[in-house]
């Protein structure tokens, strides 16, 4: 997610609330449940337990970026909303 977000940044995230384009969210890897990536987001469909919405990187050009032009559109009964973001500490 840079420049946005980079290694270390903190993060707090709320399940629900509603999912409008713009916002960051954080989901499980439709590829691979172990992992959860924190996209933006792009168009929105639907309403309630049936929205479902595109995820795009901020980066796409990153190597191993990946979005919904990849792994799909995304079901916004997983995810969470990004609520706050913190910058990490650069050592001195």
């Amino acid at each position: 997610m840079r420049p946005t977000l980079g290694p270390g940044d903190g993060l707090v995230a709320l399940r629900g609330g509603r999912v409008r384009r713009g916002q960051l969210r954080v989901f499980p890897d439709p590829r691979k449940s172990t992992r959860w990536l924190v996209k933006r987001v792009g168009d929105v469909y639907g309403s309630g337990r049936d929205t479902i919405f595109e995820a795009r990187s901020d980066n796409p050009r990153a190597a191993g970026a990946a979005d919904s032009h990849e792994f799909g559109w995304i079901s916004a009964a997983g995810s969470y909303r990004v609520v706050f973001t913190a910058k990490a500490k650069v050592g001195r």
